[in-house]
């Protein structure tokens, strides 16, 4: 079954909205109230739809912010039965302080077909390379980084990594220098850190490391889209999270999830920028009308591109 792509344009609108509503805080140091706009704005325009949509992934219990929380029903309950992953302010802290790269994501699927993640943190790689036992989550850094090598028949000066800049990958940045590898350090935003890997012209070979678990399911329902590929493993490091994990599901702690097992059949993947950064150009607001640039993918029709709009506030 293909999701109707119908509904395509009313998912754009989704986050183009919640981005419209964020970009008036952008610059006000406020990332909660920044959040709350995207979230308020993005409830509201589910609700309007033709669809009986059930969020999997929200968003709020590490950010204290408000929710579009796991298990809300959203959509006027009529239309087609759907999982839907939501982060309205993707970067808060890029919103807060006119960074760029804030976006406002969010990626759906046909019921039962998306992954529910648990707010912890997650292991996780992508690459465009899809051919098995080349790149994996398994395999120590210096390992995937000569098997690149040597399937993209690059040196690794020739390679460039992405990663959170954070003291806990302090020991895989330092294995990377080693290896002389040119890294991309991102301070937030890890979906757009593992889009970066879609296209030659961002010039990114692997993304890797620890991030949100909620955001390796939201990029890699794009990832699919684009034929890329994408692991990743949930850590959990408190019994409360393992208890919310083995309730959402989630047997196996230890599991090293596959991209279709994160993501099957069709889905749709939309992101929004907020403020202007490697995928998307932010909102820019000229008089009565504003402009969007928004990041859409669409796995059973094949469409994968930037929509740009400008419409009436």
């Amino acid at each position: 079954m293909a999701i109707d792509k119908n509904l395509i344009d009313q998912f754009i609108k989704v986050t183009t909205k919640a981005a419209l509503s964020s970009s008036y805080l952008v610059g006000k140091k406020d990332k909660i109230a920044a959040d709350k706009a995207a979230v308020d704005s993005m409830r509201s325009e589910l609700n309007k739809m033709n669809i009986q949509g059930e969020i999997v992934i929200g968003e709020g219990e590490l950010d204290e912010a408000p929710m579009l929380y796991i298990g809300e029903k959203v959509g006027n309950k009529n239309g087609p039965e759907l999982d839907i992953a939501v982060d309205p302010l993707e970067g808060t802290n890029f919103a807060a302080n006119n960074l760029p790269g804030a976006l406002s994501v969010i990626a759906i699927s046909e019921k039962n077909n998306l992954l529910n993640a648990p707010e912890t943190y997650m292991e996780k790689i992508s690459t465009r390379v899809t051919e098995k036992n080349v790149i994996d989550l398994d395999y120590s850094v210096k390992k995937n980084i000569s098997n690149l090598s040597d399937y993209l028949n690059k040196n690794p000066e020739n390679i460039t990594a992405c990663i959170l800049d954070r003291q806990r990958h302090t020991k895989i940045i330092d294995e990377l220098k080693q290896l002389k590898v040119n890294l991309k350090l991102i301070i937030d935003g890890d979906v757009s850190g593992a889009l970066l890997v879609t296209d030659n012209k961002y010039n990114v070979d692997i993304f890797l490391g620890i991030g949100g678990g909620p955001e390796g399911v939201l990029a890699a329902s794009a990832l699919d889209s684009f034929g890329c590929s994408f692991q990743g493993r949930f850590l959990f490091e408190t019994d409360e999270d393992k208890f919310r994990a083995k309730k959402m599901g989630i047997n196996d702690l230890n599991k090293k999830y596959e991209l279709n097992e994160i993501v099957s059949g069709d889905s749709i993947f939309c992101a929004t920028g907020i403020t202007s950064g490697d995928l998307v150009s932010g909102i820019e607001i000229k008089g009565n009308e504003f402009i969007s640039e928004t990041l859409v993918t669409h796995k059973s029709s094949g469409l994968k591109k930037v929509i740009k709009q400008k419409q009436n506030i």
